[in-house]
């Protein structure tokens, strides 16, 4: 099964057929079953169908979902005939559920518009959806007005809605490692906690000392001889690297690991220079790399509204995120750039073989025996999605922008993790950025996430939002 439950409502109204609603439900449910998705639903012998029509139903419904609130991360709304729009309303005003909502409605036939077959479930629809914008409750139509039950257009919309539903609850509920505190030099990444946790996302921070301390306290175990071998396994290493360097990294990647499975964190930001070199003796990148490809994103620089971007991307996407600064431009072609970091991308964002190795910047000054853990590579050819969030503490509230674009595999001769990304109106993008004070830091991935994003963020989480087209 999915990780994501649905409450489902299957409205009817007594002046249509009523047997359209019980098929309809029944089809319903046996596409979430086929498409995987947990949900709740009244029996039939709650209700006439199961469906809700009512004040009485509305009651019913309401107290199911109340009851099993935890299990339902969106409600799915179906009109296989015109359906109660008072009924479908009052069941989301009692039930109080703050989750996302989809209404679907079904197409009617040229050759069924008698009275045992007609629908008017296009005109339903728009009176279900005025009743939930005077109620003030966010609700998501449909690809198109209506179709039907059975279509593969209705299949996408659920799996669409389901991504959706995801990264609202995990941001909602979001619990984030603060490890170590801000670059001195990087005033870019400071953030307001306060507006964080008000859409529900709690910071848990740590001082690198700890993580530090834990690291050189642990003996050479058979959980950091496993870590070890991962690690070799993860990448390519160079004949040149030092072994007592691999294992300092594989021991801060347990200490990381363990302190976000501690503290029930989904991702994190860390403190990755120059204290962990100077003060430990190797990068924080492998690590953070590692964890990133097992679905715990960390962004570099203590930057926590950038792990809270990567946590989103991921959410939206299933797929790992990188974290990336918009670095160079790329010759004189305005519609592409040049994005690089150390790098920590994880294994499955670059898709290809990449070195693990030392720092290369960082490295001459700091010396490159106390950097080694950097992940290095040109970043392959394939389709892109960005976003970054922020707190602008100055007017009080959540600001992101996000869009799409495509990484060109282009092969860039400098040192780190590269990725060239061609992206339509690129200057403008910039600009947005510059004119309203977003950081220099961008999390990536390769898939097409765009307008996941668009309404979990605008719509539902209700932040300020702008969507590079």
């Amino acid at each position: 099964m999915k990780d994501i439950s649905f409450g489902l409502i299957v409205g009817t109204r007594g002046f249509f057929n009523p047997k359209l609603a019980q098929v309809g439900r029944k089809e319903l449910l046996a596409k979430l079953d086929q498409m995987g998705y947990s949900y709740l639903v009244l029996s039939e012998d709650v209700t006439q169908y199961g469906t809700v029509e009512t004040a009485e139903d509305a009651i019913k419904c309401a107290k199911l979902f109340r009851d099993n609130y935890e299990n339902i991360d969106g409600v799915i709304v179906i009109l296989p005939n015109f359906g109660d729009e008072i009924g479908i309303v009052n069941t989301l005003d009692l039930a109080k559920l703050d989750v996302p909502v989809m209404v679907q409605a079904s197409d009617d036939y040229l050759d069924k518009m008698d009275i045992e077959f007609r629908r008017d479930s296009f005109c339903g629809k728009l009176s279900v959806c005025n009743n939930l914008y005077q109620y003030g409750i966010k609700f998501t139509s449909t690809s198109t007005h209506t179709y039907p039950i059975g279509s593969k257009e209705f299949s996408d919309d659920i799996d669409h809605f389901a991504k959706v539903c995801k990264v609202v609850k995990g941001v909602k509920t979001a619990r984030l490692a603060q490890i170590g505190t801000r670059p001195t030099p990087f005033q870019t990444v400071r953030y307001s906690e306060k507006l964080l946790q008000d859409s529900g996302v709690t910071i848990i921070p740590v001082d690198l000392s700890e993580i530090i301390g834990k690291a050189n306290a642990m003996k050479d175990t058979k959980e950091v001889k496993d870590r070890l071998s991962e690690i070799k396994a993860y990448g390519t290493i160079p004949n040149y690297i030092k072994e007592e360097n691999i294992i300092k990294s594989a021991k801060l990647g347990l200490a990381v690991e363990g302190f976000i499975s501690e503290n029930k964190c989904v991702a994190g930001a860390m403190q990755c220079w120059s204290s962990i070199q100077e003060n430990y003796g190797c990068a924080a990148c492998l690590p953070m790399s590692m964890l990133g490809d097992k679905g715990i994103p960390i962004a570099c620089e203590t930057d926590i509204t950038g792990a809270l971007s990567m946590y989103a991307l991921k959410l939206a996407s299933d797929s790992p995120s990188g974290y990336l600064d918009w670095n160079n431009n790329y010759i004189e072609d305005r519609n592409k750039c040049i994005n690089t970091h150390c790098s920590s991308y994880p294994k499955g964002f670059i898709a290809t073989d990449f070195e693990i190795s030392n720092l290369d910047i960082l490295g001459s000054s700091l010396g490159f025996d106390v950097c080694f853990g950097a992940c290095k590579a040109n970043i392959a050819a394939g389709k892109m999605t960005f976003v970054k969030i922020s707190t602008d503490d100055i007017n009080g509230k959540i600001r992101a922008y996000f869009g799409e674009g495509e990484f060109t595999g282009d092969s860039v001769e400098t040192p780190g993790g590269i990725a060239v990304c061609s992206i339509n109106r690129l200057q403008e993008l910039l600009d947005y950025l510059c004119q309203n004070g977003f950081e220099h830091h961008v999390a990536m991935n390769r898939t097409s996430a765009a307008s996941i994003l668009n309404e979990a963020f605008g719509k539902y989480l209700g932040w300020d939002i702008y969507w590079h087209k």
